[in-house]
């Protein structure tokens, strides 16, 4: 049985903060960079809700080495931008000190139609995330690798975290993102589905009874794309650096295509319950890199950067195919060198200023570019 390991294409979107250049204060664009965007790389710069958000999405990347050449070549485009009309950006999983009281809303209507139903649960979601989007052969396929991959989304998120304070306060968490986020209805770990058909009725239900409009409204960590033929993981928050976003990229394309590989053998990954994954999630949100995780199958906590170890293990018979193996190494640069997280409170702790954080953030932002 030949694989057809080319369907495992990749999309990636970014949210950037928008910064005053001077008090690296959050600063809303107006939509300028938005608008001025669009005449060069048309659709992919969006507004998001909140004014001082800018979101960017590649185009098909038929490989990783294409999916980097895509994000470099969105941030330069979109910081020439920013700063051509006085403006700089920064990519982090919450802004330091900005307040979410103070940032103007973007007037749409999708926009408007959440703040009205969630309310000061949407007005505080000053968060910025990666969504990575795995091309699929099939709609089926998708669910079965969407059941499959649940148990490794704390390890890459733990990689991710890129979020420790919020309001100008030190959280005590790696990422306070996914806090800020889970106020949100139909977020987290989903369960498993035993087939796509059952996604599709429960999409249905939830249409039906007026809980959503559309199923782009369920926000999980990892869903089927309700469009696309993709997995769509957006368990991780914006990484610093495009390295870090393309390391983690090539994490999750992997992780797909090794399921693949042990389907063609009739094989699979234990599935676990939403609950239990969850258990890893908090850890990983709360310790980043520096804690433990459980490992189920021996039913006992183990460092997080053994298991990630245990993770490239896992994967290494794909990385050839995918022609990944470059991309995925630099996760060996990550564990040495620490996530976003731990390199803002490394700053934090030297200047004790979160102006200096923001600041290193926003220098940080076409490192290895």
């Amino acid at each position: 049985m030949v694989l057809n390991y080319k369907a495992f294409t990749l999309g990636v979107e970014e949210e950037y903060m928008v910064l005053d250049p001077e008090t690296y204060e959050l600063k809303s664009h107006e939509q300028r960079i938005v608008h001025e965007g669009q005449k060069t790389i048309k659709d992919k710069v969006k507004a998001e809700m909140h004014q001082a958000v800018v979101e960017v999405g590649t185009d098909i990347c038929q490989d990783i080495e294409e999916a980097y050449k895509d994000v470099a070549l969105l941030r330069k485009t979109i910081h020439s931008i920013a700063g051509d009309i006085g403006l700089t950006l920064g990519a982090s999983g919450t802004h330091p000190f900005s307040h979410w009281q103070k940032q103007l809303i973007t007037d749409q209507q999708r926009y408007n139609e959440i703040i009205t139903e969630l309310q000061d649960a949407a007005r505080s979601n000053l968060i910025f995330g990666l969504h990575v989007h795995v091309g699929m052969e099939s709609r089926e396929l998708a669910n079965h690798i969407a059941n499959s991959t649940r148990y490794f989304l704390p390890h890459i998120f733990a990689l991710s975290t890129n979020s420790p304070f919020w309001e100008g306060r030190t959280t005590g968490y790696k990422s306070y993102r996914t806090k800020v986020f889970d106020k949100f209805p139909r977020t987290g770990i989903p369960d498993a589905f035993e087939s796509i058909e059952a996604y599709d009725n429960y999409v249905k239900m939830l249409i039906k009874t007026n809980c959503i409009d559309n199923a782009k409204k369920i926000w999980w960590d990892l869903r089927v794309h309700p469009f696309f033929n993709t997995v769509e993981f957006r368990i991780c928050d914006i990484p610093m650096t495009v390295d870090e976003t393309v390391a983690i990229a090539a994490l999750f394309q992997a992780i797909c295509a090794r399921i693949y590989m042990l389907r063609s053998k009739n094989l699979n990954y234990i599935q676990y319950s939403r609950a239990l994954i969850n258990e890893n999630k908090w850890r990983a949100s709360r310790y980043g890199l520096d804690g433990r995780l459980i490992d189920f199958g021996k039913e006992e906590e183990v460092n997080t950067r053994a298991l990630i170890y245990e993770l490239l293990d896992f994967i290494d018979p794909v990385l050839n195919h995918l022609g990944s193996r470059d991309r995925v190494n630099y996760v060996h640069k990550m564990l040495e060198h620490g996530t976003g997280a731990d390199r803002q409170l490394a700053m934090f702790e030297e200047t004790k200023d979160l102006r200096y954080v923001a600041k290193y953030i926003s220098d940080s932002f076409l490192h290895g570019i």
